[in-house]
Formats: structure tokens, sequence, C-alpha cells
């Protein structure tokens, strides 16, 4: 159920970024209003949105050097978080010395790490894909109960 709903988190992020990075600015500065965001914020979110879903649909079947650079991400975020909020501040915003940053900033982007290691995780694990070893052992299965009832 999870892996559903970040899959309808990062739809809605493709589609409908502005509202998302809204609420996170709200969240993670003390003056939304007073900022001038870059043309590439809106391309930013669209692409989170993109490789989760992507991450999340395929599963194993995705790519493997996506996987590892948003697991990358998400371990630096959890660990080090202020050098990726600072890089992201110059990547979103047009002025960062205008910016006031909320207390809890830090504790919300260790979160975002977390998130992106979510989504690595469950884009590692088997959905409800079959495989072809799965059905390799679906066959054999049948023989062999066949083989000793006869």
């Amino acid at each position: 159920m999870l892996r559903e709903l970040l899959i309808g988190f990062g739809v809605v992020e493709i589609l409908k970024p502005e509202p998302i990075i809204r609420l996170c600015e709200r969240i993670g500065l003390r003056n939304p209003g007073k900022t001038e965001r870059r043309p590439l914020a809106l391309t930013g979110a669209r692409l989170e949105g993109l490789v989760f879903v992507w991450l999340l649909v395929r599963g194993r079947q995705g790519s493997t050097l996506v996987s590892a650079l948003l697991g990358a991400a998400g371990l630096a975020l959890v660990l080090v978080p202020r050098p990726i909020i600072e890089l992201s501040q110059h990547l979103v915003y047009a002025e960062t010395d205008r910016l006031e940053l909320q207390p809890w900033v830090v504790p919300a982007a260790r979160l975002l790490g977390v998130l992106y290691l979510t989504v690595t995780l469950l884009s590692q694990r088997p959905g409800t894909e079959t495989t072809d070893e799965d059905r390799d052992g679906a066959d054999r299965s049948p023989r062999w109960r066949r083989r000793r009832s006869g």
C-alpha cells in the first residue's frame, strides 16, 4: 500500500508540482512569500516525481543508476543534510541570502532523505509482477505432486 501511495504522490508531483513546492516552502521558510523561485524548481519537482513513479512501477527492472543516485541522495540527506539544503537553495531560489529558514529544516531534510531511501528500498523489492523464476517454480510444483501421488 505504501508503494501505491508513493506512486500517487509522484504522479501528483509530475502533474501539479506548484502546490507541493508551496507546501514545502511553508514548512521550511519563515518568509515564503518574499522569495524568488527559479523556473528550474518546477522541473526539479517533476523530475523527482518521475523518478519515484518510474522506480516504483518498474521495480527491479528500473535503472540501477537512478536508484543508486536516489539512494545516495537520501543517505546524504539523512547523514549530512546542511550541504544538500544549501545546494538545493542555490538551485531553486534566485536570492538565497533572503531566505529565512525555519528551525526544523534540518529534521525535515532528514525525513526527505528517509523518503528517498524508502523509495529506493521499495523499488528493489519484488512487487506483484511474476518473474521467470516464479513461473518455473510454479511449473515444477504440479509435476512434483503428480509424481508423488501417482
